[in-house]
């Protein structure tokens, strides 16, 4: 039962791996911090309305406050931080340290919240993920290294570290789409005033309603409600470095769908990162509540 939990963490980082391809598509003028406020508010909306159909929000158990406020300011802290990182020092640079950040502070989090030791396995599947990763973002890529923008990257990856970590105590306790729901919409009010300035004028068009439509239902929803459920039965740290799928998607879809050229080093990268997830996937699961 536990091993489901490998599979449901690693589909949902290939749904968010299709968030780049679709924000491709989307119509001139669409700024990314705005697509991904109205992924988080679209998303909780539609959490709320899957948990209120499902009955999970009202279960009779009280709600810990804390761990749900900072669970909610932390997914609204890494859209923020993450845009503001890439802004400085680039797409390249700031997914990296963004995305490759996050398994390696969410073993040393876990543990000291929730006393969970990470596995030989997953050292191993966060190394090769993450140097996957560096040499499937960066291959054709200048490098700019920004000091600031690298910090800002850095605290996104630590931001979705602490999400994880925080929700993982949340759903031991509720349903996992309840938790997510609440999470979701909580956060999408933190980030709703940067919508008072912002030129919305682009969702006049079809496929700006259709990309904001997947992004919001199909990877924020649906990728949350499984990533939840796998949350559930599996670590935080394993958590983290399973979501290193979300580069390999994005990558496999730019070279079939965007017609990207596909380097060496890319291609190394694609076959780092599926033999971390492979070898994190194949371990044998433990109860996630063991106690170093």
């Amino acid at each position: 039962m536990k091993n489901q939990g490998y599979w449901l963490v690693l589909v949902a980082a290939c749904l968010w791996g299709t968030n780049g391809t679709a924000q491709a598509l989307a119509p001139e003028g669409a700024q990314p911090i705005i697509i991904g406020t109205l992924r988080i508010i679209l998303g909780g909306l539609t959490l709320l309305a899957f948990a209120a159909w499902r009955k999970t929000l009202r279960d009779g158990k009280r709600w810990a406050f804390l761990p749900t406020l900072v669970a909610a300011f932390s997914i609204a802290a890494y859209q923020v931080f993450f845009f503001a990182g890439v802004a400085r020092t680039g797409v390249a640079v700031g997914t990296i340290v963004g995305i490759g950040s996050t398994p390696i502070l969410a073993g040393p989090i876990g543990y000291l919240v929730r006393r969970e030791r990470p596995t030989a396995r997953w050292a191993i599947a966060t190394a090769l993920g993450v140097i996957g990763c560096t040499l499937l973002i960066t291959a054709g890529e200048k490098i700019h290294v920004d000091p600031l923008g690298i910090f800002l990257a850095i605290c996104a990856g630590g931001s979705y570290a602490v999400f994880t970590t925080m929700s993982k105590g949340l759903i031991e306790e509720h349903a996992p789409e309840a938790v997510m729901a609440v999470t979701f919409s909580v956060g999408a009010l933190l980030l709703t005033p940067l919508l008072l300035t912002a030129n919305l004028s682009w969702l006049a068009e079809p496929s700006g309603r259709l990309v904001i439509l997947h992004l919001g239902v199909i990877t924020a929803a649906v990728g949350y409600t499984l990533y939840a459920r796998g949350l559930r039965l599996i670590p935080v740290s394993t958590t983290a470095t399973l979501t290193l799928g979300e580069p390999l998607t994005a990558g496999l879809l730019g070279v079939f769908f965007l017609h990207e050229p596909i380097t060496e080093p890319a291609l190394l990268g694609i076959l780092l990162i599926f033999s971390g997830l492979a070898v994190l996937s194949t371990e044998k699961a433990k109860p996630s509540h063991q106690v170093a």
